[in-house]
């Protein structure tokens, strides 16, 4: 596997590869590697590569390519000599960026599969992330890439059933196409004891701190419900490139002691945080990226018995309803903070969200949906045979 992020924190790499580990299969995962941490690694039977270190601070668009195509350049490199000594069966590569799947050239060329897993579909993400409309050249240009890394992939994994629409309408053949939802790992999520409370309501969001993830709404919400509900505290933990905006915005509003912005943890010491919080907060935009992009941290929640506030965002009505999650108006900062407000003094709204989550989870769960998964590799696998 081939994935420009931080193993550790990528549940959905670390899902499928441990799982193929445990199935009794050989895997190698070529990452990134954070500071301090060390160029191999055994997780879990999991042989781990971090062959480039990174910060999570690009600014634009040049910076940000720059240390994708360091990482493809590096990966290429690294997996074909790896290759060449102990062939691979299959290779599975993660995107962002959708061009990585070229880092598998040489395999391929002698004889190994490729998947091609789209975690974000990257023609929006990057016109989130950056700007710029669908008519623009770059889109277009990002658009013709996904097109080309499709084709080159022997089959393509997309993470919703909304981007699969767009997928195959524009750059996959259906038949090469598959959607796999980023189910929790039930090893690591699952309803655990809760410790008694010490009076404190604990309003958590642990992910990425990026524009689209509407952590500014959060914020200014809870700033809105500061004095009604005292015995609230707001936790966010992550790193993106909005991080320090988000801390200016907190000493702004005059929120030090009631909002606090951690560093990610690894997903065995994040699913503990997440366990021992009252409410899950999703506060997205409802941008064409955030308002389709599917967030496993709401399946993750429900699976620790933890209820959460949603953006009522395109992606988040196809999967879920009023019953399992408490929905709010995307971008609407009074809404939130009337959501925020209502569960805090609700205890029987959060247990009943809670009790509803417990129940639909069961079936958006990755023990009933990995054959999917081990069913694909065996096939690409036999066929290479």
């Amino acid at each position: 596997m081939l994935s420009y992020s931080f193993y550790e924190s990528d549940a959905r790499v670390a899902r499928y590869a441990e799982t193929l580990a445990r199935n009794g299969d050989h895997v190698d995962v070529v990452s990134l590697r954070r500071e301090g941490q060390g160029t191999f690694d055994t997780i879990n039977g999991v042989h781990l590569f971090r062959i480039q270190k990174r910060e999570r601070n690009e600014m634009g668009k040049l910076s940000y390519l720059g240390r994708l195509l360091k990482f493809f350049m590096k990966s290429s490199v690294f997996v074909g000599k790896k290759h060449l000594k102990a062939p691979y069966d299959l290779l599975h590569i993660h995107s962002v960026p959708d061009f990585e799947v070229f880092a598998a050239f040489l395999p391929k060329l002698l004889g190994a599969k490729i998947i091609l897993d789209i975690h974000d579909i990257v023609p929006e993400f990057f016109a989130s992330k950056f700007g710029g409309g669908r008519e623009s050249l770059l889109f277009k240009a990002l658009v013709l890439m996904e097109k080309m890394s499709s084709g080159f992939a022997d089959h393509v994994i997309i993470s919703n059933h909304i981007w699969e629409k767009a997928l195959v309408e524009r750059s996959v053949k259906r038949e090469k196409c598959s959607t796999i939802l980023n189910y929790p790992d039930p090893f690591l999520f699952h309803l655990r004891p809760r410790e008694e409370g010490n009076g404190k309501i604990l309003l958590i969001y642990p992910g990425s701190l990026g524009w689209h993830q509407g952590l500014d709404i959060a914020i200014k919400a809870f700033h809105r419900i500061r004095d009604d509900a005292p015995e609230a505290e707001f936790h966010i933990y992550g790193t993106g490139g909005k991080k320090d905006s988000l801390a200016t915005l907190v000493q702004e509003l005059g929120l030090q002691d009631r909002v606090f912005i951690k560093p990610s943890l690894p997903l065995d010491k994040i699913v503990k945080v997440m366990a021992a919080a009252d409410i899950g907060v999703v506060p997205k935009r409802n941008d064409p990226f955030g308002g389709e992009a599917f967030s496993t941290k709401i399946l993750e929640f429900m699976s620790l018995g933890v209820p959460v506030i949603v953006s009522r965002t395109k992606i988040d009505t196809y999967y879920f309803n009023d019953s399992v999650v408490k929905f709010f108006t995307p971008d609407d900062v009074k809404d939130l903070a009337d959501s925020m407000l209502n569960m805090v003094k609700d205890r029987g709204m959060r247990k009943n969200l809670a009790d509803n989550a417990l129940k639909f989870v069961v079936d958006f769960s990755w023990e009933k949906r990995k054959w999917e998964y081990l069913d694909l590799v065996d096939r690409l696998a036999r066929n290479n045979c």
